[in-house]
């Protein structure tokens, strides 16, 4: 209140130092000696404009008087009503300028060493992995790692692991940026709303497929009701967690949050973050608060990537770095390898793996880089195709 009294003072004042300067002006040029020397003569209707005008200005002067004496006694009654030193009003100097004094008090609250004892480690629980002390520890390198380009290399047989203890998980999901290359409008007719279409198709044709969804934006377009669609974060978009606000982030959870309870009744369990360009633990925080189980993400730096391999911690729980009671702890998976495609998704050998993304059959926009196209399955390869030893031992060593 203080602040918004101080300007509307300054402004009126400013105001009224333009209004006499012109009325100064004004007279000025009206009685100068040398304009009829030179001469010049003004016409008397101009004369008399400029006397209107300059009658104007002087009842506008007045008028701003009296407002600046209100305004004063306004400001005067607070700053006498108010705890502590009055506040100081802005002032003008010689060479022309306002000046608005410092404040008297810091701007910012002091805060008692008792109130940050988890910065110098609390009596919590003390966490297996530390990922300030990981960062501090990882050269950061981008050593050629073989196949698997940014991990290490991994070496299998077909014997390695026994096929009735294998579990495969197969995540079928698309990943829709809302705004990116096209426009919003432009990705849901060229491309979305054709997935979410043959998505319906797909889980009709089998009670027990499952399809993930995360940006509710743009299914905020294409409405279906079907206990077979998972929805995932809930978010209206995959946020960027580096550069965004945590305003923001709040922000666009909740509008995704509310749209999905006002029109499916649904509630997210788990978060799904493949696309955003680094991982924030606010982020996860923020999840967690929203009563969130568990969360996946995928872009991390491939030394970390590298790191949580070796040790074998691509999953964990995620606890803030405040946190001495365990309550802000949210499941996190790791993703492993470089992407959410399917070439590395399967396993540490994208060549085996692009041997099943069927959308780079030959003749196709895009292809296998790594020289071993696809094949598509019919009824006369259907066997052969269905989980091979090779394969079988790449999704091993990925679960």
């Amino acid at each position: 209140m203080k602040l918004k009294k101080q300007v509307t003072v300054c402004g009126a004042a400013i105001f009224c130092v333009a209004v006499f300067s012109l009325y100064l002006m004004l007279d000025r040029v009206q009685h100068d000696p040398t304009r009829h020397q030179s001469g010049g003569n003004f016409p008397r209707s101009q004369i008399s404009v400029l006397q209107n005008r300059i009658e104007q200005l002087e009842q506008l002067l007045e008028e701003n008087h009296e407002i600046i004496s209100h305004i004063k006694e306004s400001v005067l009654e607070l700053t006498a009503n108010a705890e502590g030193p009055p506040a100081l009003l802005p002032y003008y100097t010689v060479n022309g300028s306002w000046v608005v004094p410092p404040e008297p008090r810091p701007s910012f609250f002091s805060i008692s060493p008792q109130d940050c004892q988890f910065a110098l480690g609390g009596q919590g629980q003390k966490p297996e992995l530390q990922m300030l002390t990981v960062s501090e520890e990882l050269p950061f390198d981008n050593v050629d790692g073989g196949v698997w380009k940014q991990g290490f290399d991994i070496s299998y047989g077909p014997h390695d692991w026994d096929a009735e203890d294998l579990q495969v998980f197969v995540v079928p999901h698309s990943h829709n940026d809302p705004g990116w290359i096209k426009t919003f409008d432009k990705y849901y007719a060229e491309q979305t709303q054709h997935i979410l279409h043959s998505m319906v198709s797909k889980l009709q044709e089998d009670p027990r497929r499952r399809f993930l969804w995360a940006e509710v934006s743009f299914f905020a377009k294409w409405l279906v009701g079907n206990g077979q669609l998972e929805i995932v974060t809930g978010g209206w978009v995959m946020p960027d967690e580096a550069n965004s606000h945590y305003f923001a982030l709040i922000d666009q959870l909740i509008e995704g949050h509310q749209w999905l309870e006002k029109n499916l009744g649904a509630t997210p369990r788990s978060g799904w973050a493949v696309d955003p360009f680094g991982h924030s633990p606010t982020m996860a925080y923020l999840l967690r608060r929203a009563n969130l189980t568990s969360m996946l993400i995928q872009r991390v730096h491939y030394a970390i990537k590298k790191h949580f391999a070796a040790t074998h911690s691509l999953e964990f729980m995620w606890r803030q770095t405040w946190d001495s009671d365990s309550s802000t702890d949210i499941f996190c998976h790791m993703m492993p390898f470089y992407s959410y495609d399917v070439p590395h998704t399967c396993g540490p050998d994208p060549k085996i793996c692009c041997q099943f993304d069927f959308k780079r059959l030959p003749g196709g926009r895009i292809n296998c880089p790594w020289k071993v196209p696809p094949r598509a399955i019919t009824e006369a390869n259907v066997a052969e195709r269905y989980l091979p030893p090779v394969l079988a031992s790449c999704l091993g060593s990925a679960a």
